[in-house]
C-alpha cells in the first residue's frame, strides 16, 4: 500500500546569473536571480520527491501558498491517482484564484507528488507517464533581452556556433530583431516580445519578421489572453506562440484552438498532470507544443522528462544564461543544440545540498 505523506516543505533560492547585458526590460525590474521555490515532500517510509513552483520575483508569495493553501490538501493522505488529486485540489482553492500564484504553488506540489510516485515504481517520469523513452531532445537557445544590436549578434552567433539549431530572441525592436538573422546561417530564429506591442504594432513588424524568416512571434500583445488578435496575426502569414502567462487545461483549450504553438510551463501551469492534458488536447489538434522552460531546478528535469509526450519538432527551451550555481546535481546540459533526458529514477533531480545552503534565501 502507498505510504501516506508525511511532510511538506518549500526551500526559497535565490541563485545569480550572468548573461552578458543589463538584465532590463522583461521584468519588473533587474533580472539578475534566479528566485526559486522548491518543494520538498516526504512519505511516511521515508522516500522523497522533489518539484518546483515558479517563484520569480514572487517566491514569498508562491512559498507561503504552498505552505497554506497546497499542503493541507496533502499532508497525511495517501495519494495514488495524483491527477485528481490535482483536480479535487483545483476545486478546493479555487476561491483564491484560477491563475497565477496558487496555481504555481500547486504545480510545485503535483511535481513533487509525480516524482515521488515514479521513485516508489523504480521508473523514470518517461516510464511512469506510460510515454516513449528518448536519449536527448533538441533544444533552443532562449537568449535575453539586450536592446543592442551588436550584443544581439553576438550571442545569436555564439550559440549558433555552440550546436543549437534555433535561436530565440526578446526583443521588442527592429535593429536588434534584424541583426540576428546575417549571423545565423540557416538556424531557427524565433521572437518573444512579453506582450510589450498593440495589435497595430504587431502587424506593423509582420513584414521584418518574414524577411528574417521567424519561425514563430510569441506574445506578441497584451493581454497575453487576447486569443481573437493572436488568431488574426496568424491568419496574416506568421505562427504564434503563446500559453507561459496561462494556468489550467481549461484555458489552454483556447490557446491550442487559437495558434499554432502552446507553450504551457509545468511550473505554472499546475504541474505535471495537467501538462499531461494539455499534451493530449494538442495532439488531437494537431498543434504543437513548445514548452515554456526557462528553469533550473526539478522544473527543467520534469519539462524534459514530458517530452516523452510531445512530438519529435517540440524544442526544449534552454535559458541562455550562466548561473553561479545549479540546484541539482548533474544537471543535464546541452550537447550541440540537444539536452539528455535523464534516465530516473523519477525527475531525475537530486539535489546538492551545499547548493541549497549557500543560495537559501538571504544566503550569498
Amino acid at each position: 500500500m502507498t505510504a501516506p505523506v508525511r511532510s511538506v516543505d518549500t526551500i526559497r533560492l535565490s541563485i545569480p546569473f550572468e548573461d552578458g547585458g543589463r538584465g532590463e526590460g522583461i521584468t519588473p525590474s533587474r533580472w539578475h536571480r534566479f528566485d526559486m521555490v522548491l518543494v520538498r515532500i516526504e512519505d511516511a517510509d521515508g522516500m522523497v520527491g522533489w518539484g518546483e513552483a515558479f517563484g520569480y520575483f514572487c517566491s514569498t508569495a508562491v512559498a507561503a501558498a504552498v505552505d497554506e493553501l497546497i499542503a493541507p490538501q496533502v499532508t497525511g493522505r495517501v495519494i495514488e491517482d495524483i491527477p485528481a488529486w490535482n483536480l479535487a485540489t483545483q476545486k478546493a482553492i479555487h476561491l483564491f484564484g484560477r491563475y497565477g500564484i496558487g496555481i504555481f504553488a500547486l504545480s510545485g506540489v503535483d511535481i513533487a507528488l509525480w516524482d515521488l510516485q515514479a521513485k516508489r515504481e523504480g521508473k523514470s517520469l518517461a516510464e511512469a507517464l506510460g510515454g516513449r523513452s528518448r536519449a536527448s531532445v533538441p533544444a533552443y537557445a532562449s537568449l535575453v533581452r539586450y536592446g543592442d544590436p551588436e550584443l544581439v549578434a553576438r550571442y545569436a552567433a555564439e550559440a549558433v556556433m555552440q550546436g543549437f539549431g534555433h535561436v530565440k530572441l526578446h526583443e521588442i525592436a527592429a535593429q536588434p530583431i534584424a541583426a540576428a538573422r546575417p549571423v545565423m546561417g540557416n538556424a531557427g530564429l524565433m521572437v518573444d516580445v512579453n506582450c510589450n506591442w498593440s495589435v497595430d504594432e504587431a502587424q506593423a513588424m509582420l513584414p521584418l519578421l518574414r524577411q528574417h524568416e521567424v519561425l514563430w512571434l510569441e506574445e506578441p500583445v497584451f493581454p497575453p489572453e487576447d486569443y481573437a488578435s493572436l488568431a488574426e496575426l496568424e491568419r496574416q502569414g506568421i505562427a504564434v506562440g503563446a500559453g507561459e502567462n496561462a494556468c489550467t487545461q481549461f484555458e489552454f483549450r483556447r490557446i491550442v484552438d487559437a495558434i499554432a504553438y502552446p507553450q504551457p510551463s509545468v511550473t505554472k501551469v499546475g504541474g505535471i498532470s495537467v501538462f499531461r492534458e494539455i499534451a493530449a488536447d494538442a495532439a488531437a489538434s494537431g498543434k504543437t507544443i513548445m514548452p515554456h522552460s526557462p528553469y533550473f531546478g526539478p522544473g527543467y528535469f520534469a519539462t524534459l522528462g514530458l517530452f516523452s509526450l510531445l512530438p519529435e519538432e517540440s524544442l526544449f527551451e534552454f535559458l541562455y544564461v550562466h548561473p553561479k550555481a545549479w540546484a541539482g546535481r548533474s544537471t543535464p546540459m546541452p550537447d550541440g543544440g540537444r539536452v539528455p533526458v535523464p534516465a530516473g529514477p523519477g525527475l531525475g533531480f537530486e539535489p546538492d545540498a551545499d547548493v541549497l545552503a549557500r543560495y537559501a534565501t538571504g544566503g550569498r
